[in-house]
Order: C-alpha cells, then sequence, then structure tokens
C-alpha cells in the first residue's frame, strides 16, 4: 500500500521522511486506541461514508461503502495564500507565521492539544450508540460523525509532529491516552467527560457541542500561524454536517412528539418523547457547551489575540477594528445576590464575544424546531436557557440561578434542579425507547423520518451492511 493510501494528504507527506516515520509510528496506535474506543460491534460492517481525498470541490466528499477501521484518515489544508499576513492583533499586517514563533510556543501548543483532544474524546462518549440506533440512516450518520472526529485528530496531530517536536511527539500519543469520563485520566474540558448514552443526547451533543466547535475552529482559522488557519479551514466543510445531524436529529424528534401530542394528552403512552424532556435534555447540553467558551474575562483570550493566534468568528469578514486595543464590552457578573454589570477591555472578553455569536446560532435552531409545533396547533415552546444557569466555568461558576437567570440559594436549586435539567427518571424513560431499527427504511417510533436521504440516496437505502 502506498503511503498516500494509507495516509492520503495534500502537506507533501512523502518528501518529508521525518514526518513520515513520526506519523507512521503514530497510526498503529491510532488504530489500536480505535479498535479499543471507536464504534463498538459495528467494526466490521460496510458504511457509506464520506471520505475527503483531496480539497477539490469534487474530491472532499467521496461516496462509498467502507469499513470503519479502513476509513483513509487523511490530512487536508486548504490551499495556501501567496503573501499570507497576520490579521488581528499586535501584529496585524505582518506575514503569517509559518513556523511557531518561539515566544508563542507554549500557548499554541496548548490550543492545539486542547482542539485536538475533544476529537477522539466524542468518538469515545458515543461509542455504544450504534447498539440502539433509531434507523439505518441515523446509523451511518453516528458513524459519519465517529469518523470525521478521527480525521480531526489527525489534523491537530499532524500539527503537533510537524511544528512540535519531541514536545509534540509526547503530546500526540497523550491525546490516546486520555479517556472521556474517566476520573484518572478525564479527557480536557468537562462537557466531553458527560455521558452520551442515548440518541436524545447524541442529538444534542451534535447540535450545541459540535456547535462549539464550528465557533472554535472558526476562530482559530483566522490564525496568524497559517498552517492551523489551513487546517481549521478544512476541519469545518465536515462540522457542518455534525451539527446538520444534531439540529435536525432533534427536529425531527420534536417534530413527531408535536404529531403525537395532537392526538393524545400524555405522548409517554404512546412511545413519544415529552417536550418537557427534550427541554431538560437543551438546558444540559447548551450550559455544558456554553462552558467550553471558558471564563467571561480571560487574560488567555487577550493574549491569543495580541498574538495573532486566535480571532474572532469572522474576524475578517465582520471587524473592521482588528486591533481591538481600545473598545470594551460589557459583562455581568453577580454581586451581593445581584446581577449587575460591568465594562472590561473588549481583548479581556472575547471568550463573551464568540460565546453571544454562538448564543445566536443555537437560537435559530431554536426557532425550526419551535415551528414543527406550531405547525401542530400547539402553543408550548422550546427555549434557550439564561446563560447564567448550570455553568461550571466563568463568571457564573459556583452559583445558582433558575432558567430564566434569576439568583437563587443553592438549596432552592437542588430542590428545584429536576424541573430543568434531566432526572434519573427522564433518562430510564429516555433510553427505555432506545430500541434498535435495523431494517431499511423502517424508523422508531419517537423520531420523524428525514426529509431526504444521503448523497440523493432514499431513506430505504442500505446505509449500514448488516
Amino acid at each position: 500500500m502506498s503511503l498516500y493510501d494509507r495516509i492520503p494528504n495534500n502537506v507533501n507527506l512523502s518528501e518529508d521522511p521525518h514526518l513520515q516515520r513520526a506519523l507512521e509510528k503514530w497510526l498503529p496506535n491510532y488504530l489500536e486506541w480505535w479498535r479499543e474506543m471507536g464504534p463498538d460491534g459495528f467494526q466490521d460492517k460496510d458504511i457509506y461514508l464520506r471520505t475527503a481525498v483531496s480539497v477539490e470541490p469534487n474530491g472532499w466528499a467521496h461516496f462509498d461503502h467502507v469499513k470503519m477501521p479502513d476509513y483513509r484518515w487523511g490530512i487536508f489544508l486548504t490551499p495556501a495564500e501567496s503573501d499570507a499576513t497576520i490579521g488581528f492583533g499586535d501584529n496585524f499586517g505582518k506575514a503569517a507565521y509559518q513556523e511557531v514563533p518561539g515566544e508563542f510556543r507554549n500557548p499554541l501548543r496548548r490550543i492545539i492539544v486542547t482542539q485536538g483532544d475533544t476529537e477522539p474524546a466524542s468518538v469515545e462518549q458515543q461509542r455504544q450508540l450504534g447498539h440502539t440506533c433509531p434507523s439505518l440512516y441515523d446509523l451511518r450518520n453516528l458513524f459519519q460523525v465517529n469518523v470525521e472526529e478521527g480525521r480531526h485528530l489527525w489534523a491537530m496531530v499532524y500539527l503537533l509532529h510537524k511544528y512540535f517536536g519531541r514536545d509534540g511527539r509526547e503530546e500526540a500519543e497523550e491525546l490516546l491516552q486520555r479517556r472521556s469520563g474517566n476520573p484518572d485520566k478525564p479527557r480536557i474540558l468537562q462537557a466531553f467527560n458527560q455521558p452520551c448514552d442515548d440518541w436524545l443526547n447524541f442529538f444534542c451533543f451534535t447540535m450545541f457541542t459540535d456547535r462549539d466547535g464550528k465557533y472554535q475552529l472558526a476562530a482559530l482559522s483566522e490564525s496568524g500561524f497559517e498552517p492551523l488557519a489551513r487546517t481549521c479551514q478544512f476541519m469545518l466543510t465536515e462540522e457542518a454536517h455534525h451539527m446538520f445531524v444534531g439540529e435536525t436529529g432533534i427536529g425531527r424528534i420534536v417534530k413527531r412528539t408535536a404529531q403525537l401530542m395532537k392526538e393524545n394528552e400524555d405522548v409517554t403512552k404512546v412511545g413519544g418523547i415529552p417536550l418537557s424532556i427534550i427541554q431538560k435534555y437543551i438546558n444540559y447540553w447548551f450550559t455544558y457547551s456554553l462552558d467550553l467558551f471558558g471564563g467571561e474575562i480571560s487574560s488567555n483570550s487577550a493574549d491569543f489575540f495580541a498574538a495573532g493566534l486566535k480571532g474572532r468568528f469572522q474576524e475578517q469578514k465582520k471587524y473592521i477594528d482588528h486591533i481591538a486595543i481600545e473598545g470594551s464590552t460589557k459583562i455581568d457578573y453577580l454581586e451581593g445576590g445581584v446581577i449587575k454589570t460591568r465594562e472590561v477591555p473588549l481583548r479581556n472578553g472575547l471568550n463573551e464575544v464568540l460565546r453571544a455569536e454562538y448564543i445566536s446560532d443555537s437560537e435559530r435552531g431554536l426557532a425550526r424546531w419551535n415551528k414543527f409545533i406550531e405547525d401542530q396547533g400547539i402553543t408550548e415552546r422550546l427555549y434557550i436557557p439564561s446563560k447564567r444557569f448550570h455553568r461550571h466555568v466563568g463568571e457564573f461558576a459556583g452559583s445558582f440561578f433558575d432558567v430564566y437567570g434569576n439568583p437563587l440559594s443553592k438549596a432552592e436549586f437542588e430542590r428545584r434542579q429536576g424541573e430543568w435539567l434531566p432526572t434519573l427518571e427522564d433518562r430510564l424513560y429516555v433510553k427505555s425507547l432506545m430500541q434498535p431499527v435495523f431494517e431499511p427504511g423502517k424508523i422508531a417510533n419517537y423520531i420523524a423520518p428525514p426529509t431526504s436521504g444521503i448523497n440523493g440516496k432514499p431513506f430505504d437505502f442500505e446505509y449500514v451492511r448488516l
């Protein structure tokens, strides 16, 4: 098998023997991790997967039936721009970094490792979901998300191996050693240590947590370290499908629930998922995903921006002032049981700026789901909870609020949290519905079928050959 067949790439890997040896040594360890922690029970099945074989418009979405361990996890960067410059921060307008600047080596490595750690984590979280799929269409989508998260891990590992020497190689090995939810060697970010053991969890994860990934990757795609920017630009093309899976997945559950509600006062009697439970799952994953943006006031985000390492969402398209040294932003905080607001230098509030973009984007998804409810003549609506609710990072960590952002005592929150977050009873009920449907064209009762198939194929296509 040629090197390109083993590791498809557009980074001239064949001309870099040092990098080639490093990646060829890492590859068997990666495959061992995949077999141990990747989708359980389906490794020898043919899956209708999309594979990126080049960055050309007709090359990044090649469809075929593939066994997952044989998936061609490639390394692809969008084509370089001649005379690329740093687009923001203190070095705005200077030549983009083609090598790691010595003074930024540690923060840049930290950014890449943190992003890289999320990729295998989500595969581990979703390891058992295949056994309870609502349809072959959904099963295929789960595996598509899984293999692309694996490829995104490859993308970050390439950067570590290529630009960070021995430190990078050690970090790349650590990415295969940590485990989601393991108390002794957990994943770096807490959202990636939460159980994702039913399909409502999975759809919420891909809707909200992968959407955080969109904003993090978009901010990194503006980086002055050009290899990172080009890597993230290509990753964004795949991340869009992950969010599609989440948004349409929840939408199809909401649509089915609304249909059942029209005929039944209690949808649990006919195998549906009540809107109240869907809302609790939204509250859970949305708030954990808010934490991924970091603290409201952050010297790290200011330093990253000043160094030209991590920009804002659509920095070049949306902003005129790329220095951002004089502006300010408003930050809410809790003092004496009262919510107050203060202004902080813009660079110190960039996490909050990025989080605000994310919240607006999430609200657009909620509006589409609520349309399904409205279409059935039902007045109930789903909503996004306050950004103060159920936070574990930032200004509101350690304080307690209801879903509208009103301060509560710890005792009051603990007494009422079952109103807003999934209870054990809620989770057991959802799990009771998770019976696998493996017959082409069939689907579980709690979810509506998709409006169209994958790559023009019908819903009853054999997306997974069992």
